[in-house]
């Protein structure tokens, strides 16, 4: 499967105004239409070891599973598609390589990694999160989160202790509740959407998201209309100037065109026949 052709990408990491160092880590590729942002947990030991082994370890996996998924082919169990599943799997084999590393190294002892990344096949995009690292989709004139954080702030939320903006301004804003690497299981968020010609996806740590609200972070995509750079330069320089106060790391992505599984269409028509 290559979808490279249909999707466009900018990626853009900075160290932010206050921290010394970049415990963010991205990766992409689009050969197998994959992006992958990971957060290592500033207030652990090694975060950006533990964000650096969760983007290369899942690359790597899906590097070697994707090519061999047989497209439109979907998993027994579940009913699931197969790069689904691929992509489940190669986060639990994340956060055992980060566990087991942690486990066995006393220097790196509690690292973890928040994690949020897609992948991109037959006009559908897999989301899966854990953490507080987000994506946003920008289609037509709406930005919309599409994962949920995984933080203290969410559940009070949710329970209906608090309004969003009063958790925005609360001091729990960087409680996670779930990261790679600290358990040996972790529970995954796994979505699905359809993508539309000209959807526009943002993955982002908290670093920009804890700076910016959602209205400047549509005010940035739209103001830069159609030139990706230019709209993570931006982001960036925003996020820095409302204070900088975290690693700030932006993956974009948008649908060129459509990507619809070939290969698949033509099972299904040989089988008419």
């Amino acid at each position: 499967m290559n979808v490279g052709n249909a999707l466009e990408t900018a990626i853009l990491s900075d160290t932010g105004r206050v921290r010394s160092r970049n415990e963010d880590t991205t990766g992409e590729d689009l050969d197998i239409g994959v992006v992958v942002l990971a957060d290592g947990m500033g207030g652990h030991q090694s975060g950006d070891v533990a964000s650096a082994l969760a983007v290369n370890v899942i690359l790597r996996d899906l590097r070697l599973t994707i090519p061999a998924v047989v497209p439109g082919e979907s998993d027994p169990g579940t009913g699931y598609a197969l790069e689904r599943i691929a992509v489940r799997q190669a986060i639990v084999r994340a956060n055992q390589a980060i566990y087991t590393s942690a486990d066995g190294d006393p220097r790196l002892h509690g690292m973890g990694t928040t994690l949020v990344m897609a992948i991109f096949y037959n006009d559908i995009i897999t989301v899966a999160n854990v953490g507080d690292s987000r994506l946003y989709r920008h289609r037509g004139n709406r930005l919309e989160q599409v994962t949920v954080d995984h933080t203290l702030r969410q559940e009070l939320v949710d329970r209906g202790y608090c309004t969003p903006a009063e958790a925005r301004a609360s001091l729990n804003k960087n409680l996670v509740t779930r990261a790679l690497g600290t358990d040996a299981t972790v529970a995954i968020d796994l979505l699905d959407h359809a993508v539309l010609q000209d959807d526009l996806f943002l993955l982002c740590s908290d670093g920009l998201s804890d700076m910016l609200d959602d209205h400047e972070i549509q005010q940035a995509i739209e103001r830069s209309a159609t030139n990706l750079e230019a709209i993570a330069e931006r982001l960036v320089y925003m996020a820095n100037h409302n204070g900088g106060r975290d690693n700030i790391s932006v993956i974009l992505v948008r649908a060129c065109k459509s990507f619809p599984n070939k290969q698949a269409w033509q099972q299904k028509i040989s089988g008419w026949i």
